[in-house]
């Protein structure tokens, strides 16, 4: 929620060749984080932090934009606005089947949201940060505020970001919130019966990554390695700053919760943070710009979707695009799954992508490059999905340059003595917005059966790589010229044999 200084505004045409085709970004104004994610009468509801007046952070109001397929979106109106007592900041959605709020009547069960109040100085509660609600009859799209808000209301300064879900389990059936006391590095559980009055159940933290603050918590479970019967609980918590390559960032842990308190398996650290530790914490995602990652509620078939906000507090009002600012992540599915003994999130990217390819895909099988750098003619594209599959030789270092000129570009590559992968953007193009914007930003992975298989999508001002099949993603902007489109192979310090590569082209 930090505020951040208004950096240089390009010229339209030159930003606009930056607009994603497969990233949902506002149509000439700022978003950031993800609120209010849903499910409800066949359609994917995506509220968002939205300032509606301008493309720099301030006058936090809903956004919201709505999709059938979880690829497209369309922007809908303003949802929630902020007014002259407070800007609505981040939460979440339920739809209250049982009425149990009120808000709903004979015909109509009503969806309510769940945010934080962050009160002006003239309000009745100057500097406070409260939960509130506000209600929609027409299945999400017109909103009223409750009255009586806020309904939750610690006196503090820096409590906020509230998830909402329903438990039903061996401790009963209610409503359970779980938001943070940011500056504490605490998630705070709260439970109640019909939304509007709200008891304390319990505390979480602090724990693992702590040089930031928290934000943006989530609270659910999901089946181990695919078996119902088998169920543990994940607590995602976002941190800014002090994510695992600088700046903002999401991790996680993995643990049970009966209803009251939340238990963790996972932690590494309890306490303040050991920086000598941070490469031991989960992470949603090893990249710089993947923030604010939430799940939706009511996803068909309980699957779990979660999207972030693709960029990084560092430099989020700085960078060069205009009139919109920042796009969200690619929609992904996680589930929990057993590697080398321990649980841990895989990530892949949802929806049937199938659908929206173009003409003129690129195909590629068993090339071996020894210490070269080998443009891939016929390969090149602003927007594209690449699946490559490495079998290292004895090369020091392999991988792709995207969006580049050949020798020049966004390096994603792999170190097997090392046993990173990297994401090198000091030549990706725009760099100069912000003297924290050049980065080589690494994960730790390691070959599985002796290969490496990476997914990524390239999108005009981003790339996302889905690494060992999800089990490691990196999400990063870059601002390439418009005619740096090549995709190119290399290989450092000796042999690497590409066994495919399949590029997906979208228009």
């Amino acid at each position: 929620m930090d505020t951040l200084a208004t950096g240089n505004t390009p010229t339209t045409t030159a930003a606009e060749n930056y607009r994603p085709a497969l990233h949902y970004t506002a149509e000439n104004s700022w978003l950031n984080d993800p609120n209010g994610l849903i499910h409800h009468d066949g359609m994917y509801h995506l509220y968002y932090q939205n300032n509606p007046w301008g493309n720099v952070w301030g006058n936090m109001s809903w956004g919201h934009a709505t999709s059938t397929d979880l690829l497209t979106w369309t922007e809908q109106p303003l949802a929630i606005p902020c007014d002259a007592n407070e800007e609505v900041f981040s939460g979440s959605m339920v739809h209250d089947r049982q009425n149990s709020s009120g808000f709903g009547n004979e015909t109509t069960a009503p969806l309510v949201a769940v945010y934080t109040s962050a009160y002006k100085p003239e309000s009745a509660h100057p500097g406070v940060q409260a939960q509130s609600l506000a209600y929609s009859l027409d299945g999400g799209y017109t909103w009223t505020k409750y009255s009586n808000n806020p309904v939750l209301n610690r006196g503090s300064a820096n409590f906020r970001d509230p998830k909402v879900f329903r438990y039903d389990g061996d401790a009963g059936s209610y409503w359970v919130m779980v938001a943070v006391e940011a500056l504490d590095h605490q998630v705070v559980l709260y439970r109640s019966q019909d939304l509007k009055t709200w008891e304390h159940l319990s505390s979480f933290g602090p724990a693992n990554a702590t040089t930031g603050i928290w934000e943006c918590p989530d609270l659910f479970p999901l089946p181990v390695d695919g078996d119902p019967k088998n169920l543990k609980w994940v607590l995602t918590v976002n941190l800014n700053p002090g994510g695992p390559n600088n700046g903002s960032a999401g991790q996680y842990f993995i643990g049970d919760f009966d209803g009251t308190t939340f238990t963790s398996t996972s932690t590494v650290t309890e306490g303040l943070q050991d920086s000598n530790r941070l490469g031991e914490y989960h992470w949603l995602d090893w990249g710089r710009d993947y923030y604010a990652a939430v799940s939706f509620s009511d996803a068909p078939d309980g699957r779990r979707l979660m999207i972030g906000w693709m960029n990084n507090w560092q430099y989020a009002n700085t960078i060069p695009t205009t009139p919109w600012r920042s796009p969200m992540s690619l929609v992904r599915e996680i589930t929990l799954q057993t590697s080398e003994g321990s649980l841990a999130l895989v990530q892949q990217p949802a929806g049937d992508w199938t659908t929206l390819a173009g003409k003129g895909s690129f195909c590629l099988t068993q090339t071996t490059l020894h210490d070269s750098v080998q443009v891939l003619a016929g390969a090149a594209g602003a927007v594209q999905r690449i699946d490559v599959t490495f079998t290292p030789g004895n090369a020091e270092e392999f991988g792709l340059i995207l969006c580049g000129d050949g020798q020049k570009g966004t390096r994603v590559g792999i170190r097997p003595g090392e046993g990173n992968l990297f994401v090198d953007r000091r030549e990706s193009g725009r760099t100069d917005f912000h003297s924290s914007f050049p980065s080589i930003d690494t994960a730790p992975l390691r070959a599985t059966a002796g290969s490496y298989r990476l997914t990524i999508f390239v999108d005009r001002c981003s790339i996302e790589v889905f690494a060992q099949d999800g089990q490691v993603t990196m999400s990063e902007l870059i601002f390439p010229a418009e005619t740096s489109t090549e995709l190119s192979v290399y290989a450092i310090g000796g042999t690497v044999t590409m066994n495919t590569l399949q590029v997906t082209k979208f228009p």
